[in-house]
């Protein structure tokens, strides 16, 4: 049977994809959560009562729910989710370690949840940590010793632990040993090193000392009293339930913990103790239910404090990480050296990185804790600039080609072309000239949206190539793509040549190309009397071979492997690389994501050119979305018509798409002629219905957003987006780009069924903004810096702490980066060891060029 915690959170996940608009299920979350509770109540009556502490705790959130506003019941859900993850890890505990029951009368020892303390030769008594504790209300939060910093490792492992340092594998931990160090494995923990960077997750904040009597029920406390009295019972079903009476002088209140008798070792009578959690409701009175506690007369670790919450897998438990991360960084965080120079981070008003690493994992208050998780997110971005900086050192440092060039040629070949280049079209291609004729080896970066003419740019490069007499290699991700240079520069060579000056021979090589006509190719580029190669994958198979390969350029270069590029580059000697991409990234974020390239950046249309007009209609508007499409076909201009996007299945979202084509093509446009294209279908499939739609013969082309469908076709002038609340704004902008390639005015459509709030914004943003740049600012604003990610491809290292819409952060890193290239660009100096060995750890070996 189902948990009804797994239950509730599918409905939860259908709440948050509906935007939280409280209609997911008839009479809204409020009447579902009463109808939930009886449920669940009936299926966990026989199970671990803490489980049901949790019930209570979601059921109370969910009947918030309803009169919530948007923003709160975003984050009742995130609590809510929470305590689903709590229940779920204690359902799996309970299912892998049934509770012991004990004879009656007799005291049960359950596996303890942590190690128990150890003995005294191993473990030095601490110092009290507070002064005796009050028995009156009003008294402030105990204070905390300071910790003493106690090997936490057995003596006799001491020695080795110390020898290893920071590399020495968590097994040899105190209280870990080699079962709970496989656990930790799961989270991506093997040495000590990595238990101090397993950052918590979030926080919760205990510090609020109160009073019993004036204890208010949900709020989160910490009281500080003495024991009256605890005891024991056992449920009908075996289970311990431990409850202790504890008064502060104003009032008295009853803790419960469930299946933990080994605590009437713990806490005696008489004792002082200090409970944190929160306070629930039993017959009218408030109770504690399960809370954090700690002796009054210890460093208070679990209550009373910013308590962290860990990651955690099958096995581990919050109090037992805390634990051992206490230990660990009590030890271990003083022993750490700072990698970064004490004038960085003085000049940018750092913490050290002992300090750093205490107030993360057990923070003073939330302002050293947000310096310390800046500090470290910091650190990251510095280490990756470092590495992206060195790459690009290393590159301008090898011995490069300076090309030699008719330069009057290459001017009659510009102005041959049918259009004048744009301002961002010239000035890139002065700065890849320029970088050709340097003798340092180029790798340059140009981005610029849909449209914005980087192809051109890229031509007349490689014009320039062939007029000093070598070879140039252009590839694409996909045939299509591949297809469209070829086709693009073909008619470019044909108009160079009616100027009377020289052509290039330009040859395709795809999969699709095979037998005579591929050795033919392979002889060409081997004998140098192919000048300029377009293909895909296939230029990077062993056979192909140049003669004189001097420029490379990488079409969409995300799509490809760091491997796959470096192959290419092989074919020739250190040759000047050039690699596009359509999505535009902010300056600063670009700078971060690509420090180890220069930068191009197109971000001006072609003369001519106008905005694509762009509207978000109602779903009952879809008829006239149907009725302007047959306008503008009966204009004799074509469509595309873009289906929803379907999560999980390219086979399903394909068969969405066929039943979506014939749809339309029986009760739509029965008199017209439409085409279909989708991801399951083979490459001389979408090729031969791409081009199709190239000439004319398909007027509305049906297609899935998984397809690459950016065939220049300047006559399609309307594009209709089906479930556009699905796509981000970079998506959206990329096929809003497959229309208005012409003078001739250009429209997009986008249809929403039921937009949840971030997608509401996402609509209003992609109708007024026409700006690739300006939306890329807006979309990481909005969802982060995920989609940028992903343009750099393999061999990036993942940033686990850096928020990369802090653009502030991001500059400090790049300028620190820098000035310190200026003083020791290889770290050999003495004081730099450190830092070359964090960086490299970093990296995870040396960063591959782009």
């Amino acid at each position: 049977m189902a948990s009804p915690f797994t239950q509730l959170q599918k409905i939860l996940n259908h709440e948050i994809q509906d935007g939280y608009r409280n209609r997911i299920v008839i009479g809204g979350i409020g009447r579902f959560a009463d109808h939930w509770y009886r449920q669940a109540r009936a299926s966990l009556k026989e199970r671990d009562p803490e489980i049901l502490l949790l019930l209570e705790a979601i059921y109370a959130d969910l009947r918030r729910y309803e009169t919530a506003g948007v923003e709160e019941r975003r984050r009742l859900i995130e609590g809510i989710e929470a305590r689903i993850q709590e229940a779920l890890q204690r359902e799996r505990e309970l299912r892998a370690s049934p509770p012991a029951t004990a004879a009656k009368g007799e005291r049960a020892v359950p596996p303890s949840p942590e190690p128990p303390p150890a003995p005294p030769a191993e473990r030095p008594r601490e110092e009290p940590a507070m002064p005796a504790p009050p028995s009156r209300p009003g008294q402030t939060a105990p204070a905390r010793a300071r910790s003493r910093g106690a090997p936490p490792v057995p003596p006799k492992l001491a020695a080795k632990v110390e020898a290893l340092g920071l590399d020495a594998p968590v097994h040899l931990i105190h209280g870990v040993g080699r079962e709970r160090a496989q656990r930790l494995a799961r989270l991506g923990v093997q040495t000590i090193r990595d238990l101090l960077y397993l950052l918590p997750r979030r926080y919760v904040d205990f510090r609020a000392l109160k009073p019993i009597h004036r204890l208010r029920i949900g709020e989160e406390v910490t009281v500080i009293g003495e024991v009256m009295d605890i005891g024991s019972k056992q449920t009908g079903n075996g289970l311990t339930v431990i409850k202790a009476l504890l008064t502060d002088g104003s009032g008295v209140i009853e803790c419960t913990w469930f299946n933990q008798p080994y605590l009437l070792d713990r806490i005696k009578p008489g004792q002082f103790i200090v409970v944190s959690g929160r306070v629930d409701e039993f017959l009218g009175r408030p109770v504690f239910r399960s809370p954090e506690w700690e002796p009054a007369d210890r460093e208070l670790l679990h209550t009373a404090r910013i308590v962290p919450i860990y990651p955690l897998t099958e096995g581990l438990t919050q109090r037992l990480m805390r634990s051992i991360l206490k230990r660990v960084v009590d030890y271990w965080a003083d022993r750490v050296e700072d990698p970064i120079p004490a004038w960085i981070r003085e000049a940018y008003g750092f913490p050290d990185l002992p300090t750093a690493l205490k107030q993360v994992h057990f923070p003073e208050d939330w302002e050293p804790l947000e310096k310390a998780r800046r500090r470290l997110a910091f650190d990251e971005v510095f280490y990756l600039q470092i590495g992206l900086l060195e790459v690009r050192r290393r590159w301008r440092s090898a011995p490069g080609r300076a090309l030699v060039f008719d330069e009057a040629a290459l001017e009659r070949a510009v102005e041959a072309l049918p259009f004048a280049l744009t301002g961002a079209q010239r000035r890139a291609l002065d700065q890849i000239l320029t970088d050709m004729r340097s003798g340092v080896p180029m790798n340059r970066l140009l981005q610029g949206e849909v449209g914005s003419g980087k192809t051109v740019v890229a031509a007349l490069a490689a014009y320039a190539v062939f007029l000093a007499g070598a070879q140039t290699a252009i590839m694409a991700p996909t045939e299509i793509l591949a297809e469209q240079h070829y086709r693009t520069l073909i008619a470019l060579a044909e108009r160079w040549a009616s100027a009377g000056l020289p052509t290039p021979t330009i040859r395709l090589l795809t999969s699709g190309v095979s037998g005579a006509e591929r050795a033919q190719i392979y002889g060409e580029l081997a004998e140098g009397t192919c000048h300029l190669v377009v293909g895909t994958h296939a230029l990077i198979q062993e056979e192909v071979a140049f003669h004189d390969l001097a420029f490379v350029v990488i079409d969409e270069q995300q799509r490809f492997g760091v491997l796959q590029r470096a192959a290419l580059r092989g074919k020739g000697y250190n040759p000047h690389v050039l690699v596009m991409t359509a999505t535009p990234i902010p300056r600063t974020l670009a700078l971060t994501l690509y420090g180890d390239l220069d930068l191009s950046v197109l971000d001006e249309m072609p003369p001519g050119r106008r905005p694509v007009l762009t509207r978000w209609l109602m779903p009952e508007e879809r008829e006239r979305a149907y009725a302007f499409i047959r306008r503008q076909v009966e204009q004799g201009h074509q469509a595309y018509i873009i289906c929803p996007l379907v999560e999980g299945s390219d086979k399903i979202e394909a068969k969405a798409a066929v039943e979506e084509y014939e749809r339309l093509q029986r009760e739509i446009f029965p008199d017209l002629r439409l085409g279909l294209i989708h991801g399951r279908m083979k490459s001389e499939e979408k090729e031969a219905i791409m081009n199709a739609f190239a000439r004319g013969e398909i007027q509305i082309l049906v297609a899935t957003p998984v397809v690459e469908v950016g065939v220049d076709v300047p006559n399609a002038t309307v594009i209709l987006i089906e479930g556009a609340d699905r796509f981000g704004l970079a998506q959206l902008h990329q096929f809003r780009g497959r229309v208005g390639r012409s003078s001739v005015q250009s429209y997009c459509l986008l249809l929403a069924e039921s937009p949840s709030e971030s997608a509401v914004e996402r609509l209003r943003a992609i109708e007024t903004i026409y700006d690739g740049f300006q939306l890329a600012q807006k979309d990481l604003e909005m969802r982060g810096p995920g989609d940028f990610l992903g343009t750099r491809q393999s061999g990036f290292p993942e940033l686990r702490l850096a928020d990369l819409t802090d653009l502030r952060l991001l500059e400090i890193a790049r300028e620190a980066a820098e000035r310190l290239a200026e003083r020791d660009p290889e770290l050999q100096a003495p004081e730099h060891r450190r830092l070359a060995e964090a960086v490299s750890r970093f990296w995870r070996g040396p960063v591959e060029p782009s």
